[in-house]
């Protein structure tokens, strides 16, 4: 069974419940594991690749590719 049908599976199931205490333990259990799976995703970055990083940064400032914090902060309060 694929993971979609799986996924459409389990919310039918879900929609029968009608425990309030069931249904805090599921979301507890989502939370949780939701919060777990960020933390695996982050990997720190090696001190070379945080060279790159500033020497890119470096460079992109003397050739002006940047943006204001203003303009940055404006652009983002139309994606709202």
């Amino acid at each position: 069974m694929d993971i979609q049908t799986r996924k459409i599976e389990f919310v039918q199931e879900f929609l029968k419940v009608e425990s309030e205490d069931i249904i805090k333990r599921l979301e507890s259990i989502l939370h949780k594991e939701n919060e777990n799976s960020d933390k695996e995703e982050f990997h720190p970055m090696s001190i070379n690749e945080l060279n790159r990083r500033i020497d890119r940064s470096l460079e992109d400032s003397k050739n002006g590719r940047l943006i204001k914090a203003s303009d940055l902060k404006a652009k983002m309060e139309k994606w709202r």
